[in-house]
């Protein structure tokens, strides 16, 4: 299917103001779009691009005091089907992982992998590993967690979630703590979909136009190869 996406942001900067932003559609779909993914500037301002160290496409420029929009509309190409989910890869030790999935092991920001590691072994010490854990743990952080926009944070972490209660970004961060606890690796990712008619109970951790994903992979050859989209735990 073909899906018409873009955007259009307005910054109002008291002061001539450095930016750094990801807006382009990340380079393992390039191959998809239809029509160019092409980020405007209003006023015309020097935009210069790089790849940053988990491959997105980012934009640096200095917006001028006063209003700058930021804006794109192109096609791209999807076949519609969900993400693959695969219950039965199996876990492979930590010494076999391959080398480019052990950054996401790391603790971050919002996932303090040194403060939830205790509880982690604790609640999911005991069940199988591989699909099935990382199953178990986004259902604990669905049926845990209190979803409601009152209760967005910019400063909430995964350890704050103690709290039992956020927005769709706080069951990710939550969600790939606790599977870096358990030597999964995982990454964060930020998706959006509009009203292209997906019903609304068919993704329970998905918050238009914001979602927010995992992909989690217990020992394969890619983090890509096998994924686990915690908006469609069940």
């Amino acid at each position: 299917m073909k899906i018409r996406a873009g955007y259009e942001i307005t910054y109002d900067c008291p002061q001539p103001t450095p930016m750094i932003v990801e807006l382009s559609v990340h380079p393992i779909r390039r191959s998809d779009l239809i029509t160019p993914d092409a980020i405007r500037l209003e006023p015309p301002v020097p935009i210069k691009q790089y790849r940053d160290g988990f491959g997105n496409i980012c934009q640096v420029t200095k917006a001028p005091k006063g209003e700058i929009t930021m804006f794109s509309d192109f096609l791209i190409e999807d076949s519609g089907k969900p993400d693959e989910i695969a219950p039965d890869i199996v876990d492979h030790a930590l010494e076999k992982l391959p080398v480019e999935t052990l950054v996401y092991l790391l603790g971050s920001r919002y996932c303090e992998t040194d403060r939830l590691s205790e509880f982690a072994w604790a609640r999911f010490g005991t069940f199988p590993k591989g699909g099935a854990l990382v199953q178990a743990i986004c259902d604990f952080v669905h049926q845990e967690v209190m979803f409601g926009y009152e209760h967005a944070s910019v400063a909430r972490t995964a350890f704050d979630n103690k709290e039992r209660r956020g927005v769709c970004r706080d069951f990710a961060h939550l969600a790939i703590t606790l599977c870096r606890c358990m030597n999964i690796p995982a990454r964060y990712c930020t998706g959006y979909l509009g009203d292209i008619g997906v019903p609304p109970k068919t993704f329970r951790w998905i918050s238009a136009p914001g979602s927010r994903l995992i992909l989690a992979a217990a020992g394969t050859p890619s983090t890509l190869a096998t994924t686990h989209r915690a908006s469609a735990a069940s």
